[in-house]
Formats: structure tokens, C-alpha cells, sequence
């Protein structure tokens, strides 16, 4: 039988194994859940057939609903399905926008962080390594301003989230720095969904009389034709362009204060 301590190759790949783990089973776990379909029934559909059902739930037993809605909220982001839109909506309108809000921009940001350590740890290295010089560059370049370029990124809810969470880790941003720069980034996002589904009593009015309608006129492809993110107002994305334009002030500054200190 052969020592694993006399064998440095063998423990080298255990672990490697171990640190890419963790990834592989969220790979796995997100491959069943569109291969069962899962991912379908975390839909405005979804919530509003079973509206009456979380609210009396909600009322009976808030805290361990709370506690419910904060665990699939990490589980969605960690698994990068693209429902933070629509949970931070259904939060706003069962727990009220502010401890709806703010229940999101944490579960968000734990399941962010989750991913982020499990990718940095398992492939960022390894592939950042294998790049070229210019990436290296990038990356360097990038940690040394990371707090406001995520900060940036997380203000522009154009950019998917996931996408967010690996680049951070495939340039090597410190934990720390991640994990300020995503709560403080989501935050505004956060409250402004929740807020707009502390008032959603008119849009599910709305929609489940359009449902009942298709039903009674006998229709089998009745579903509901509704978007969480066209709650935001222009007005307000404009705001969020504007502050992640600020965000990335303190760049601009730097780069300008070595260009002239160069030239000087």
C-alpha cells in the first residue's frame, strides 16, 4: 500500500479534487435543476398560486418564513439562477420592502460570496496562471481598484450577477473587498424591488384576472406575461447609472494623477 505522505503527486491531486469539489457539485445541482425543470417554478406564475398560501404562512410563522425565503434566496444566487429580480420582489410584498430589502441584499450577498470563494479556489488560480501576460496585467490592474470596480458592476443591474461573482474571483479579488463592495453595490437595487413589491396588490390583481379570463374562455396556453424588472422606474436607473459613474470617480482620478505624473 502506497504512503500518501511518500507520495507527493497523489496528495497533490486529492488536493486538487477537494478544491474543485465544491464547484462540481453546484455544477451538478444546477445541470438537475433545468434538466427536472425545476428552475420553472420559480416564476411570477409560481407566486401567485400560491400567494394566499405564503401570506397566511407568513402571518402564522414570520420568522421561520423569513428564515425560508433567506435560504432559497442564497441557494438561487449560488447556483447563479436568474431569479434575484423576482425573490427580492416576493420579499418586498411578504415581509415589507425594508426587512424584505434588506433580507435580500444579505442572502445575495452570502450566496455571491459563496460562489466567488468556491471559484477562486478551484479555478482562478489555475487558469490565471495559464493566461497571458496582458490578462495578468488586467487582473493586477483591476485588484488594485477592485472595491470600486465591483461596486461599479453591482450598481448597473445590467450585468448579470453571476457573471460579476466569477470575474471577481478569475482576477483575484480579496474576499474582504468582495464581500463590502456587493452589499453596499446591491443595497439600492435591493430596496427598490422591495419597495415596488410592497405594492404589487394591483399587478396580482391585474394578472390573475387576465388568467382567469384565458381560463373560463377555455385557452391552454394561458400564462402570465409579466417582467419584475420593468417595476424599476426610468428615473431610477438613471440614478444607478449615475451612481456607478461616481463609483468609478476615484479610477478615473488615479489614472489621471499618474498620466500627469508620468508626463511631468
Amino acid at each position: 500500500m502506497v504512503d500518501p505522505q511518500r507520495n507527493p503527486h497523489s496528495s497533490k491531486g486529492t488536493a486538487r479534487l477537494l478544491r474543485i469539489l465544491p464547484l462540481g457539485l453546484v455544477v451538478l445541482v444546477l445541470g438537475a435543476c433545468f434538466a427536472s425543470g425545476l428552475h420553472r417554478s420559480l416564476s411570477f406564475e409560481t407566486f401567485i398560486r400560491y400567494q394566499a398560501w405564503l401570506q397566511d404562512h407568513v402571518a402564522a410563522h414570520r420568522l421561520a418564513m423569513l428564515g425560508l425565503f433567506g435560504a432559497i434566496y442564497v441557494a438561487a444566487v449560488t447556483l447563479s439562477l436568474p431569479v434575484s429580480a423576482l425573490l427580492t420582489t416576493i420579499g418586498g410584498y411578504l415581509f415589507g420592502w425594508v426587512l424584505g430589502g434588506l433580507t435580500a441584499s444579505v442572502a445575495a450577498t452570502l450566496g455571491a460570496t459563496g460562489l466567488f470563494l468556491m471559484a477562486r479556489t478551484s479555478l482562478a488560480g489555475p487558469l490565471l496562471q495559464s493566461a497571458g501576460v496582458r490578462i495578468q496585467a488586467l487582473a493586477a490592474g483591476f485588484r488594485r481598484q477592485a472595491f470600486f470596480y465591483l461596486l461599479f458592476l453591482r450598481l448597473i443591474p445590467a450585468v448579470p450577477f453571476w457573471l460579476t461573482n466569477l470575474a471577481a474571483a478569475f482576477f483575484g479579488m480579496p474576499a474582504r473587498t468582495f464581500v463590502l463592495a456587493t452589499q453596499l453595490g446591491i443595497l439600492p437595487v435591493s430596496f427598490a424591488f422591495a419597495f415596488a413589491g410592497s405594492g404589487l396588490d394591483e399587478a396580482l390583481s391585474r394578472h390573475e384576472t387576465l388568467l382567469a379570463d384565458c381560463r373560463a374562455a377555455g385557452r391552454s396556453d394561458c400564462a402570465v406575461d409579466f417582467d419584475v424588472r420593468s417595476l424599476l422606474t426610468p428615473e431610477f436607473l438613471i440614478a444607478l447609472a449615475i451612481l456607478g459613474g461616481l463609483a468609478l470617480v476615484p479610477v478615473a482620478l488615479k489614472h489621471w494623477r499618474r498620466r500627469v505624473a508620468d508626463e511631468g
